[in-house]
């Protein structure tokens, strides 16, 4: 859904706690209070339907004008266990008047559907919260199953909450009975009552879900419409019952973008319109070999249906197809990607080895998640970045590039694409699980503001030897980049060898000259080590003596964090890259100019370890790696310490 804004202004990133302002009561209606922000946490089974829930409020509330910022998280499990701890699925959204950088780090309402989910979420809700609580499920076997030798709702443990027990399922069942539906199937309609009260108690327009509803089920009208008919009866319940005796509003945030038509969007959707943008910038075929795996499969479904702009997906049998076939379709002269995480990089190391080799252009797009091996397939981290710089036998140099938000992955894949076509070499492009699903408001581009990716192939031969024939070298380079050739397969004239031996230098001929095997590998080095990438920004107002370095998706939390400390009086500077191969130029005389340099990310220390290898620097690492993002308070705490250490 996109909405119309205007005029841009800057905004803290503040406390989680939702500021009260003006309060109202219209004659004859609830009590109105303004709120500035809202951070909302629906948590329930993998089968109660949380994530559409939260897709949906999510829509809504971009759709009016808020800038927001969403957290989903659920089992790695298809359907985990119901009713135990390990089966709760929860999507966290976070929404504002103004600019918004994270989910926000403790939810003020907590809508819980069974025991699990109240007991799952309970540690991260701040004393004096709401907590909606479906009772229905409040059964005696339903509790000893997570613990509870006695109801929370009635031993006293949830005191320090504002706690509003409702029977959604009742309610439900009983909104749904002219349907004729079956219990179990009225129960499945429970989440859109839930929806349909929170949407009642935040003013979110109604409109978009109830069309949703009718068009994702227009095969089914009668469950379309008795899930439309449950949506609005929880909105009826918020309107009628005297539990609920207070609505909010939070107004839109129109002051806190640039002019522009903006959408919701998710990291890997944005990654995906960013890659079809880039072929049609470089008037290209998007080739894409990919084999499931979460959490990238998302952009092998939405790339599947882009072939009106000329895209053609292939799902492989395994990650070494997949890789294969994207190679020879950068040979054949397509923009090529590979998309994948962690595990399928092992499996994918040897042939993105000959991709480097061959010098070809490739995107591979790896988005991370936690290891090692399975690990956490549906949780985030940020552990493959040694693996993208050096996961790979003999000296194989590659660019690594890494997005910061969801929208940025749009921009990041674009980027990623001009070095790979621009240089012949395959390009990492580094996201994560967090920004994969999670969504923030995104400024649709003109096409005008695209870059020009447009390359040209080898049209003919390039080298006249000392008779004055002239022949086709497959490796005679641009003295600029240091790139090949891109011919064409069946280009009349430039039939050359392709393969993993090393190569003649110019002629390409397969050798094993130890110094021509040297000047190669050092070839090949300099051409990523020259790669061109802007310079390094520093934000800096106050002239701080520590710099807090991020990469990658910590850069929400980080600058959430700075703003805080800012706010406090706290001086901090705060840098953030985008290009981890080659570094920024620049890098090393910004490290220079601080007594501390600080970098949180989510593994044990990777950006750090590089950066104390290439520049001298004491970097300080703060890590975690609890498949969860960082919390602004608790880089905000970190931080202040490490200032006054």
């Amino acid at each position: 859904m996109t909405s119309q804004v205007s005029s841009p202004a800057e905004q803290a990133d503040g406390a989680d706690e939702a500021v009260v302002g003006e309060q109202r009561r219209p004659a004859g209606e609830k009590e109105v209070r303004r709120l500035d922000r809202v951070i909302i946490r629906f948590a329930g089974d993998s089968g109660d339907g949380m994530q559409l829930t939260g897709d949906r409020f999510t829509s809504e509330t971009a759709s009016f004008g808020n800038d927001l910022s969403t957290l989903p998280n659920f089992p790695a499990e298809i359907r985990a266990p119901a009713g135990t701890l390990p089966g709760v699925s929860s999507f966290q959204l976070h929404f504002a008047d103004h600019d918004i950088l994270t989910p926000g780090d403790a939810p003020n309402v907590l809508v819980a559907m069974n025991p699990a989910a109240l007991k799952a979420n309970l540690a991260d809700v701040p004393r004096g919260a709401e907590i909606i609580v479906n009772t229905d499920e409040f059964a005696k076997r339903a509790m000893a199953k997570v613990g509870y030798d006695t109801s929370p709702l009635e031993d006293g443990s949830l005191s320090a909450y504002n706690v509003h027990p409702v029977p959604l399922t009742t309610l439900t069942i009983e909104a749904l009975k002219e349907f004729g539906l079956s219990r179990k199937e009225a129960e499945r309609s429970k989440n859109m009552f839930a929806l349909g009260l929170l949407s009642w108690m935040y003013h979110r327009p109604t409109e978009g879900t109830e069309k949703f509803l009718r068009s994702k089920f227009a095969k089914k009208p009668a469950i379309a419409e008795a899930n439309v008919a449950a949506f609005r009866a929880g909105w009826n319940f918020g309107e009628t019952t005297e539990d609920f005796a207070v609505s909010y509003e939070v107004a839109p945030a129109t002051q806190a973008f640039p002019a522009g038509t903006y959408r919701n969007i998710s990291g890997n959707l944005a990654l995906s319109y960013g890659l079809i943008a880039a072929a049609q910038q470089a008037d290209l075929p998007l080739y894409l070999g990919s084999y499931p795996i979460t959490p990238a499969s998302d952009i092998l479904h939405e790339l599947s249906r882009h072939k009106n702009f000329g895209v053609r997906t292939f799902q492989a049998e395994d990650e070494i197809a997949g890789i294969g076939a994207a190679l020879g379709a950068a040979f054949g002269g397509s923009l090529a990607v590979t998309t994948t995480s962690g595990p399928g990089v092992a499996l994918k190391s040897e042939a993105i080895g000959l991709a480097v080799s061959l010098e070809l252009p490739l995107l591979v797009v790896d988005i991370q998640r936690g290891g090692p091996s399975t690990g956490l397939p549906t949780k985030t981290e940020q552990a493959d970045l040694l693996q993208a710089m050096y996961g790979r036998n003999g000296e194989a140099p590659v660019p690594v590039v890494a997005p910061k938000t969801p929208a940025d992955c749009f921009d990041a894949a674009l980027d990623a694409a001009r070095i790979a076509l621009a240089y012949r070499t395959p390009v990492f492009l580094l996201s994560d699980g967090y920004l994969a699903n999670g969504s923030e408001p995104w400024r649709v581009p003109e096409v005008d503001e695209l870059p020009d990716l447009r390359v040209q192939f080898a049209t003919g031969p390039n080298h006249a030897l000392a008779d004055g024939t002239e022949v086709f070298w497959p490796y005679k380079r641009d003295p600029k980049t240091l790139a090949r050739p891109w011919a064409v397969p069946g280009t009349p004239g430039l039939e050359h060898r392709i393969g993993g031996i090393e190569k003649q230098d110019g002629t390409g001929n397969i050798s094993y000259d130890p110094a021509n095997h040297d000047f190669m590998v050092r070839t090949r080095q300099a051409k990523i080590d020259g790669v061109e990438v802007p310079d390094l920004a520093v934000d800096d107002p106050d002239g701080a003596r520590t710099l807090v370095l991020g990469w990658g998706s910590t850069y929400g939390p980080i600058t959430a964090a700075v703003r805080r400390l800012r706010a406090a009086g706290e001086p901090i500077a705060q840098a953030h890259l985008r290009h981890i191969n080659p570094f920024p130029k620049n890098l090393g005389d910004i490290l220079a100019r601080y007594d501390k340099v600080v970098v949180p990310e989510m593994n044990l220390g990777q950006l750090a370890t590089l950066i104390r290898a290439k520049y001298l620097v004491d970097a300080h690492s703060y890590n975690q790696v609890n498949g969860m993002p960082f919390k602004a308070e608790q880089l905000a705490t970190a931080l202040k310490e490490a200032i006054h250490a």
